[in-house]
């Protein structure tokens, strides 16, 4: 098992957070993100890590982590989204199974682990509790939330604006799982749409694999994971982590989920 990190981008609604240094070396609770996510990884049993760098590279690469991993490059991070960025990786990949992570997440290992017992060639992890989540850091959630629908475990809709809560039994979180086969279908989409893959990001190819009768699982976990998105959503999460019964916190001890 493999586990590839997503940090090629400029995380632009950062604004002057980013300006510096690449959004993952963001610190929220006293340890950048990257850290949080090298940490989870190794814990879930994973110690083959690599993480695709663009922006400021030669700052992410010379922060000091106590979690090794191996450093590729999207050369034209300034141009491409996140499909583009994992390209990059899968040479390195070589077909492995892997996990599939965002570099502005955190969350546990046991999400991870959650989404290494999945044996689908595509599984991705969808958080049940998102609303409480939405709630800390928009007045209205439907602002940012996405549709997210699954029927007997496999996703069968994701990504569109909704107008209310019908369509939404969750919110993926950025953290997904491929094997081989998944690895196989991922390229054979963008050998076949060339034109698409540059600027398409993951929900994106999570929608077109849908329309192609992928089966992609949904594995559901409750809260423990958060997203920094802006400096807004890094303050609410100050404040929330004072709380010692915040849902989303992490760095709690492992309960039993689902």
């Amino acid at each position: 098992m493999k586990a590839i990190i997503l940090a090629a981008g400029r995380g632009s609604r950062m604004r002057e957070q980013s300006a510096s240094r690449p959004k993952c070396l963001t610190k929220l609770a006293g340890k950048p993100l990257l850290q949080w996510q090298l940490e989870a990884l190794r814990d879930a049993g994973i110690d083959d890590i690599a993480v695709v760098c663009g922006y400021l590279a030669q700052t992410l690469q010379a922060a000091p982590m106590p979690v090794p991993y191996t450093p590729l490059l999207n050369p034209a991070w300034e141009h491409t989204n996140m499909l583009a960025s994992l390209l990059c990786a899968a040479e390195w990949a070589q077909h492995a199974p892997c996990i599939v992570s965002y570099s502005d997440i955190v969350y546990p290992a046991q999400h991870v682990r959650v989404l290494m017992g999945n044996t689908r060639p595509i599984a991705v992890c969808y958080d049940t509790q998102w609303e409480s989540l939405w709630r800390l850091r928009f007045i209205d959630p439907l602002a940012d939330a996405e549709s997210f629908l699954q029927k007997n475990g496999l996703l069968s809709k994701i990504g569109d604006k909704m107008p209310d809560m019908a369509d939404i039994q969750g919110q993926y979180m950025g953290l997904l799982h491929l094997t081989s086969k998944g690895w196989n279908a991922v390229r054979a989409f963008c050998r076949e749409n060339p034109e698409q893959t540059g600027k398409m990001d993951m929900t994106g190819l999570l929608r077109h694999l849908l329309l192609l009768n992928l089966p992609i699982a949904a594995a559901p976990v409750a809260g423990k994971w958060c997203e920094v998105d802006s400096p807004e959503d890094h303050a609410c999460y100050a404040r929330a982590l004072q709380s010692p019964d915040w849902r989303h916190d992490w760095r709690k001890a492992e309960v039993p989920q689902f």
